[in-house]
């Protein structure tokens, strides 16, 4: 399993590596593709595969506005950066004061006395410091100085279109479900603890998780064909989810609603991990109740049938 560091204060054995820096959003082909280069520099020079990552990314933390928009949080990029035998995670709470450390001393302090990084991998777009003044151009000003070695990996292109977290979200929010878990190479999920509703599902006849979406990315308000698993649970339950407002009954705050399959049982306070397979309604307004039930019934039907 993958070691994760709250700060930059890390164990011997993880200094002199190699260090990815970045949001790692979603880690989507592209950055399945910085990984395997990462890999094969790991077994060239015997080095470990290090990860710098922020939270709240900072693009959040400087537009407050700025609520529904990660693809992935923190516990899912662990479990998948382990996948990608990376060797260490470390997680940088991004604050007010660590906006203003200067681009140079993030390179002295940080890159070099903390973690003696030995290569340093970056978009070419990277850019680092109070006031953003750091870039890829003044990381390579001082390789020498720092003996460290800046990888700038190509960007992927798939199907003429630069793979990204924007693109992925962009997909997402339009309902183009089937092309963002494309380029995710997986299918696109959320993490999250069931809370107690109004119990509007159940009084209808289809009981369902309420799950807070958190700052996830808002995808398409509608009806998802999904599969859920429980923490601590290798078995996939299937499902269908709405994801919206519930305009039939007047709700303002977004929210995740799962029903589960053959499923009896209590859920409340428990972490699932929703995995989104097809896009199959956007959200509708209907007169009554008994229109709902109707278009629930048809949307089931297609859901039970999507692998």
């Amino acid at each position: 399993m993958v070691k994760h560091y709250i700060n930059f204060n890390i164990k011997k054995l993880h200094r002199e590596s190699i260090i990815l820096i970045g949001n790692f959003d979603g880690l989507h082909l592209g950055h399945q593709k910085l990984f395997q280069l990462a890999r094969s520099y790991k077994k060239k020079y015997n080095l470990k595969i290090g990860v710098v990552n922020f939270d709240p990314m900072p693009k959040m933390f400087f537009n407050k506005k700025l609520k529904n928009f990660r693809l992935s949080n923190i516990d899912q990029k662990i479990k998948l950066l382990s996948n990608f035998k990376v060797d260490f995670v470390i997680t940088k709470k991004f604050d007010k004061k660590f906006s203003k450390t200067k681009a140079l001393d993030f390179i002295i302090q940080i890159l070099n006395k903390k973690l003696n990084s030995r290569f340093i991998f970056v978009s070419n777009n990277f850019r680092f410091g109070n006031k953003r003044e750091g870039n890829v151009n003044l990381l390579i000003k001082h390789e020498k100085s720092y003996n460290y070695k800046v990888i700038k990996p190509e960007p992927l292109i798939k199907n003429k279109k630069i793979v990204s977290s924007s693109l992925i979200r962009n997909l997402l929010e339009k309902g183009f479900l089937a092309k963002a878990n494309n380029f995710l190479n997986r299918n696109w999920t959320i993490q999250g603890i069931v809370e107690k509703g109004r119990q509007v599902g159940k009084k209808i006849g289809f009981p369902t998780c309420n799950i807070d979406i958190k700052d996830y990315v808002l995808a398409k308000p509608g009806v998802y064909a999904v599969k859920v698993l429980r923490k601590n649970s290798n078995k996939y339950l299937k499902g269908i989810a709405n994801l919206g407002y519930r305009p039939t009954f007047n709700q303002k705050k977004i929210l995740l609603e799962v029903h589960l399959f053959n499923f009896s049982g209590n859920l409340y306070n428990k972490l699932l991990s929703v995995e989104f397979l097809k896009f199959i309604r956007k959200e509708k307004k209907f007169k009554n109740v008994n229109q709902l039930r109707a278009q629930i019934k048809k949307d089931l039907n297609i859901a039970k049938n999507t692998k």
